[in-house]
């Protein structure tokens, strides 16, 4: 029997950012045997099967794109937040969800922060829209088909995870999902761009310009988000 295929590098996430990023990815389940021994004690042995199949996909992306950048065999490790922590002169972030892992990976000389999450289309019906929406947001999708706005608020809730994921690491201050508002200029389109505008003081804004901008895909029943911010 042929080993299961490792994770993949991803030209069509990639596009999702500005140039100069790795994304890899992966359709099949991460096997705990595979993390290295620093990961492998960040996982701890409480956790649960789906879990450590999860965790041990996204370290076997993160090290595969950071492959690219001549890093091999380094852990990535655990912060005190859940947050992945980078080896010195990268970038990244990683996402999971059932049927699909991803990580972006850039070089911190070019990017203070990469943010990539992904998400099964469809699964923010309207009974989430009103912990994850702002009012603008709620209405935009109430002027959509049931299906359709579940795609899209699924969208909207996937890009405020990027964005999330890609502020933290530089700022270290929390959001919630009404923290922010997220426009879709190329809406219905599978690919396009989002904009996202601050609902409160955010302490990003000293290191880039609002509205923010990125990128988003929807194909193979995935929705998928990334953003970035360049270095000045």
């Amino acid at each position: 029997m042929e080993d299961a295929p490792g994770p993949r590098i991803s030209n069509e996430l990639a596009a999702l950012f500005p140039s100069g990023v790795v994304v890899a990815e992966t359709r099949v389940p991460g096997a705990r045997a595979d993390l290295l021994p620093e990961e492998e004690a960040d996982l701890g042995t409480g956790a649960v099967a789906n879990r450590a199949r999860e965790f041990a996909a996204g370290r076997a992306c993160a090290r595969r794109a950071l492959q690219e950048f001549g890093i091999s065999g380094l852990p990535v490790r655990v912060g005190a937040n859940r947050e992945p922590l980078w080896p010195a002169g990268t970038v990244g972030s990683i996402t999971h969800t059932e049927g699909l892992c991803a990580a972006v990976v850039g070089e911190s000389r070019r990017f203070l922060g990469l943010g990539l999450d992904v998400e099964q289309a469809g699964r923010v019906g309207a009974s989430l829209q009103s912990r994850i929406c702002v009012p603008a947001e709620r209405a935009w999708l109430g002027r959509l088909a049931l299906a359709e706005a579940s795609i899209a608020a699924t969208l909207v809730f996937a890009v405020k995870e990027a964005f999330y994921k890609l502020q933290y690491p530089l700022t270290r201050q929390w959001l919630y999902f009404q923290d922010a508002a997220i426009e879709l200029p190329d809406w219905p389109a599978t690919t396009g761009i989002w904009m996202l505008r601050p609902e409160r003081a955010m302490l990003v804004a000293h290191h880039t310009a609002f509205p923010l901008r990125g990128a988003y895909r929807i194909a193979d029943g995935f929705v998928i988000a990334g953003g970035a911010i360049e270095r000045g």
